[in-house]
């Protein structure tokens, strides 16, 4: 891949021979040029690559907003907090384990039980009333039980309160689009910069690179290279849901040793008698 960074406020249009643009964690909103320039873009057949988190300032991204819901996509507002214990790690409702779905992108990681860890991530909408050009596609998801805390970064409590967005969410899409010229448009969203955060990817053994060079690949039309990484030789973390974590905890803090103290007084008391 030759990457090369782009302002979009020093050139009058998008370079033709851009496979893809990506746009990772803005701090602030496009201007109405970027957003004409980028749908121009898009509509003779480029791709985007988008990651957002919610905007830490309340700043609302409304031009960036604009474009995606033109690919019937919008954000849910706050952060995302999971409800169901076995979709989150690490003791935090806000490190989220999510479901992957079936898709080109996920296949891989899916067939060899491969986790995606997003740490803070706000929820993306599909519009129920998608035109017939737009194919929408659900690659990350929450369970049922997650709710959006609409206190954003300013949250005081995991806790569902009044007023907070009740789920599931999608946290991450593929978006397909066939353009009036008859050209094929495509589009990743995740929800969620932590994707490519490098204790992220350490902690649940590169699910979340793999992710988004799958995602790259398919993007850019080189579905033949989507896969998994061969696994490192290094050390690497054990990732395991909350639910799964409470267990083990019960099992060795708790039952094991109750165990053994029966089984040890038994013993001593069959001797005692003898």
């Amino acid at each position: 891949m030759e990457i090369e960074e782009l302002s979009l406020l020093t050139v009058e249009a998008v370079p033709e021979d851009a496979d893809c643009i990506l746009i990772y964690g803005p701090s602030s909103d496009i201007s109405a040029a970027e957003l004409e320039m980028l749908q121009e873009y898009l509509a003779a057949g480029g791709n985007l690559f988008l990651l957002t988190d919610t905007p830490s300032d309340g700043e609302s991204l409304t031009n960036l907003e604009t474009l995606m819901a033109d690919y019937g996509v919008t954000t849910v507002e706050g952060i995302v907090v999971e409800g169901g214990q076995s979709n989150y790690a690490y003791g935090y409702p806000y490190y989220l384990l999510p479901e992957l779905e079936s898709h080109t992108i996920t296949s891989p990681l899916i067939s060899d039980n491969y986790y995606v860890l997003l740490p803070i991530a706000q929820g993306l909408e599909i519009s129920d009333d998608l035109d017939d050009s737009l194919s929408v596609s659900a690659l990350l998801t929450t369970s049922d039980a997650a709710y959006s805390k609409v206190d954003g970064w300013a949250m005081t409590t995991y806790s569902q309160e009044d007023g907070d967005i009740e789920g599931p969410f999608n946290l991450a899409v593929a978006i397909t689009k066939t353009n009036d010229d008859e050209s094929e448009s495509k589009i990743v969203w995740v929800g969620s910069t932590s994707l490519l955060d490098d204790d992220t990817n350490t902690a649940v053994s590169g699910g979340n690179q793999d992710l988004f060079l799958n995602a790259v690949n398919w993007i850019c039309g080189q579905e033949s290279s989507i896969s998994i990484r061969s696994k490192s030789i290094v050390s690497e973390y054990l990732t395991i849901d909350n639910a799964s974590a409470s267990t083990m905890t019960l099992a060795v803090v708790i039952i094991l040793p109750v165990v053994y103290l029966v089984v040890g007084i038994c013993i001593w008391a069959r001797r005692r008698r003898a």
